[in-house]
């Protein structure tokens, strides 16, 4: 019998590189800045700069120390940022301390300065593939997903604060709905969704105004996949 399993056969892959055996668990968090392509260039480079201080000071005021996440990755107009698993960054810390230090730290920027910024916010947690050139992996491609979902979008338009939180049905039900300290799972409404690999991944918005659920209804309820009913897996 071959050594080479059937599916790196299937693949034309004669050898499995290394990395392919070794799979991380990270708390996936992304951030996106709001209308940056309307930017100048210029304005561009002052959101980055300021994107980056706050998002850093975010993770600093959660005790999510560098040696604590890898190196953030530059997403242009965005952050992504995989935490580690340890004891120290429970998911937990991320809802009830990184997201809200981030907002108070936007809202303080926006007060005293011309080209105020707003962001979307997603959190995920997966399993990620490393290989010389960076990381990836479907984890990864669901957080960007919900991050960038015409729902997420859209309720950042319709709500005055200057974010908006997504986050991933594995969040939703593993920490958010069971109501931590700080966590305040009742503000939370599955109202938007991304597809990956064929398959429907729901995605929780913060939504404290019951105004921004009724105003995304229109929205949901001309999504074929709604009408269609809940997926099924196959």
């Amino acid at each position: 019998m071959s050594s080479v399993p059937f599916d790196d056969e299937r693949n034309g892959l004669s050898e499995r590189p290394p990395w392919l055996e070794q799979p991380r668990h990270r708390i996936i968090m992304a951030v996106d800045v709001e209308g940056s392509t309307a930017r100048t260039d210029t304005v561009k480079a002052r959101l980055r700069r300021t994107l980056y201080e706050l998002f850093e000071k975010s993770l600093r005021a959660a005790g999510i120390t560098p040696d604590l996440h890898d190196a953030l990755i530059d997403r242009g107009d965005g952050i992504l940022a995989l935490v580690h698993p340890v004891d120290q960054v429970p998911k937990t810390r991320l809802l009830d301390t990184v997201v809200p230090v981030l907002s108070s730290e936007l809202t303080k920027h926006n007060r005293h300065i011309e080209h105020t910024m707003r962001i979307r916010i997603v959190l995920h947690a997966g399993e990620v593939l490393y290989d010389p050139r960076g990381c990836f992996g479907e984890a990864i491609d669901l957080s960007i997903r919900l991050l960038d979902a015409p729902a997420t979008k859209k309720h950042l338009r319709q709500t005055m604060e200057p974010f908006v939180l997504v986050v991933s049905d594995d969040i939703y039900r593993t920490v958010i709905r069971h109501g931590y300290l700080g966590i305040h799972n009742d503000a939370f409404a599955p109202l938007t969704h991304a597809h990956i690999a064929g398959r429907r991944h729901q995605g929780w918005l913060y939504t404290p105004n019951q105004n921004a659920i009724n105003n995304l209804q229109p929205l949901l309820l001309c999504s074929p996949e709604l009408q269609a009913g809940p997926a099924r897996s196959a």
